[in-house]
């Protein structure tokens, strides 16, 4: 395994470039492609481009939100706190790649920007804490958790379906999460992944010292500090308890009255429960904007990219050619082998755009119909499309981002490991779309 991973780092560090360069040159290839198999002109193309460039920044704002939110909790004493405790009684470094891989998938699971924040502060701490701790793996691992987010409770397909009014109520209804989140197999899935992919990732760690890197010894972010010296009627303001509190609980207020009026688990519901928790645990709305700063620095990558894949997306709708590319798995597939179908595809298209929402929008009809016709299993068939979307961001640079940041890494020095990570996560993400394909057609 070591020495798999060893030969992926070396052809990485040897050919990826930043993540910047990465989109740009999938805009180049998208352009290639929708000119080549759908005979669209370059003018066209660029102007699909220019058009749909600013076409997601609602949703644009609604994933950097829940990022930053997930952030900003993630910093609160309170979390800190427990984030020490737990990376407390860790001494080895096989240890510490499980427990990371173990914060950044339950993290994951209960909110995707909380997770990818947690698992990857958490594997810093292991990082600076434990001797011998090769610290790109470890960052790796942490990051290898979020590969459930997608099907946990801020995954935004389940969500979506689950939203009265969606964009395709007419044609599916509403999906309970009963039957996508909480279904037996993808609970069965994520137990498998939450005991055999922290042990996986041990077993990537270097056996030879000279092969190790550890973490840099430069400190921690800092935290915000609650300012009680300067006299003046606007920093005790700032520093107000009651305001910072009383803010807080009054919107976490509003979450508990949504959720006993019968409100559904939706994107905003999560954003929501999440920025108000963190502004209740950083008591003062000094502490919460110094944390909100430190966020913004950790999410500066995905706003300026978010729209060149926009841009993307675009072309591909705007040409026709991801609706090319679904409807050809589709014709080569059953009532059973639709879900691999839209696993398989949505794993290539989200290479081009990394958004499960984005793309869902797309892809979504063209698989509804599909299983409307074929009278495959609704959701497995969309939930495929989800899994699709979480496998192969493993390796799409777009959500390394925040990793990135907070670690102080390349793309270069997490990739190798990255890669050898998704063939596995393939495996057990292909054997669960089937069987549930199977059974459920």
């Amino acid at each position: 395994m070591n020495s798999i991973a060893n030969f992926f780092t070396r052809i990485v560090n040897r050919y990826m470039p930043d993540p910047l360069v990465v989109a740009i040159i999938l805009t180049a290839l998208t352009v290639i492609f929708a000119m080549i198999s759908q005979g669209t002109g370059f003018l066209e193309a660029s102007q699909y481009w220019g058009d749909g460039f600013w076409n997601l920044l609602s949703f644009t704002m609604q994933m950097t939100i829940i990022l930053l939110a997930g952030y900003i909790l993630a910093r609160t004493p309170l979390v800190d706190k427990l984030m020490n405790k737990v990376v407390g009684g860790i001494h080895s470094p096989r240890a510490a790649i499980i427990v990371a891989t173990l914060c950044g998938g339950v993290g994951s699971w209960l909110n995707w920007g909380f997770g990818l924040v947690l698992g990857t502060l958490i594997a810093q701490k292991l990082g600076r804490q434990v001797k011998g701790l090769h610290y790109p793996l470890v960052i790796a691992a942490a990051y290898s958790g979020f590969a459930v987010y997608g099907v946990g409770l801020s995954g935004s397909v389940p969500l979506l379906i689950n939203t009265p009014g969606h964009f395709m109520e007419d044609v599916i209804g509403l999906v309970p999460l009963g039957e996508t989140i909480f279904s037996p197999y993808l609970i069965i899935m994520n137990l498998i992944l939450l005991v055999t992919l922290p042990l996986f990732n041990a077993m990537l760690h270097p056996k030879r010292p000279e092969e190790v890197v550890e973490a840099p010894a430069e400190p921690e972010a800092p935290s915000a500090k609650l300012e009680t010296s300067e006299p003046t009627v606007a920093d005790r303001l700032n520093n107000s308890r009651i305001l910072g509190v009383g803010m807080g609980l009054f919107g976490l207020l509003y979450v508990a009255m949504y959720l006993v009026n019968g409100g559904s688990v939706t994107l905003n519901f999560v954003n929501s429960l999440f920025l108000f928790l963190g502004i209740t645990l950083f008591v003062t709305p000094n502490r919460f904007l110094a944390a909100l700063q430190d966020g913004i620095k950790v999410v500066s990558g995905i706003i300026i990219q978010y729209p060149f894949y926009a841009g993307i997306l675009a072309i591909l709708s705007g040409s026709g050619l991801i609706v090319t590319l679904a409807n050809w798995f589709v014709s080569i597939s059953s009532a059973g082998t639709l879900p691999i179908s839209s696993f398989l595809s949505a794993a290539l298209i989200n290479l081009f755009v990394p958004s499960g929402g984005g793309q869902w929008v797309i892809q979504g009809p063209v698989m509804m119909e599909a299983a409307r016709q074929l009278g495959a299993s609704v959701p497995a068939t969309a939930l495929a499309v989800q899994i699709g979307d979480q496998w192969t961001n493993m390796v799409q640079p777009f959500w390394l981002l925040p990793a990135m940041a907070i670690s102080g890494l390349k793309l270069k020095d997490l990739m190798g490991y990255m890669v050898v990570i998704t063939f596995y996560l393939g495996i057990v993400f292909l054997a669960t779309v089937t069987i549930w394909g199977m059974v459920g057609a």
